[in-house]
């Protein structure tokens, strides 16, 4: 199976190329950046992780759904079927992300893992193996020279890699079983059990404890739940028959 950078709900953004070879941990790369902040600007394609919304929530001290009907747009992915949630620009500012603040992020250090890579870019298989590779940049300005492992480190990557790969993985789980119980659900249980897909993934954590724990239980919860959606449904179609 072919590998891609996903969007942290299964949806495609782009495929990596034979352009954007995978680095090695101790591989060293370079790019040109002016410190502008133009990568922060017009930007609709920042994806947020449910453990991105907990941090960004902690950050604020606010709920993660108040957050995510502050500062994001939400949809369900074409590819995926899941739940995925991108910060919105902000039209006032100039489709600027929301927490750009002239040429600073207002919440660095919780911010996204897509931002704390760039101009790196993360990809995880199935089997849950990691690898980053270099997107191609046209910012122009002082060139940078780091070493791959040392530039994760700089933003704490490695610390959260766990997490994020728990999360991808999961994600990936629920792609086959939410495409199957569309194929069986009516549209009303479809939506509902969608509510519950942003429940579980997005909005039933509490920024005051650590967010691993919360995603596992609601993962549990949520299987029970859309074998529940599913059941129900089979009875009402015997009972039509």
């Amino acid at each position: 199976m072919r590998n891609h950078h996903i969007d942290l709900c299964g949806q495609i953004d782009f495929t990596r190329t034979d352009a954007m070879p995978l680095l090695a941990r101790d591989a060293h790369f370079s790019f040109a950046c002016n410190g502008c902040g133009d990568c922060c600007r017009g930007r609709e394609d920042i994806v947020l992780s449910g453990f991105d919304l907990w941090r960004i929530a902690a950050r604020l001290r606010l709920p993660p759904l108040i957050v995510a009907r502050g500062f994001c747009r939400a949809s369900i992915g074409t590819v995926s079927h899941l739940p995925v949630l991108r910060l919105a620009p902000v039209k006032e500012n100039r489709n600027n992300c929301p927490f750009l603040t002239g040429n600073h992020c207002a919440i660095h250090d919780a911010e996204p893992l897509v931002c704390a890579l760039y101009p790196l870019a993360q990809e995880i298989s199935r089997e849950g193996e990691v690898s980053y590779f270099l997107q191609p940049t046209a910012c122009g300005g002082r060139v940078i020279e780091a070493k791959v492992e040392d530039y994760l480190s700089r933003y704490d990557v490695p610390a959260r890699e766990q997490t994020d790969v728990r999360w991808a993985l999961g994600c990936m789980e629920l792609e086959d079983v939410v495409e199957q119980a569309e194929m069986l659900l009516s549209p009303v249980l479809v939506r509902r059990m969608q509510a519950k897909l942003w429940q579980a993934l997005y909005f039933n954590y509490d920024y005051a404890q650590l967010f691993l724990p919360q995603l596992e239980r609601n993962l549990d919860w949520l299987n029970g739940e859309i074998i529940k959606l599913t059941e129900y449904q089979k009875k009402q179609n015997n009972k039509s028959k």
